[in-house]
């Protein structure tokens, strides 16, 4: 029987971090706003995380003050704190 190494995003804070990147990647529209699918996407299609490691991560990096979630669930906004990850 062959085990299964650790997944990349199990850690929440990994995956967290991946997602900012993805959010910087991505040109911010209106007010800043960041779409959601423009982080989930490629978080679970190309980086081959489950969607309970994007959620897991995702709420990591609201609860670290470095993205805002709106209540819609349609977008994000980098905060200050996650604009300084990058500096």
């Amino acid at each position: 029987m062959r085990m299964k190494g650790d997944r990349p995003y199990s850690d929440a804070e990994k995956a967290a971090r991946r997602i900012m990147e993805h959010a910087r990647a991505f040109e911010p529209i209106q007010d800043g706003r960041i779409y959601i699918e423009k982080i989930n996407r490629p978080m679970i299609d190309d980086d081959q995380a489950t969607p309970a490691e994007y959620w897991a991560g995702l709420q990591y990096a609201i609860g670290q003050g470095w993205l805002e979630y709106h209540e819609s669930g349609t977008f994000v906004r980098m905060k200050q704190a996650g604009k300084d990850l990058f500096a």
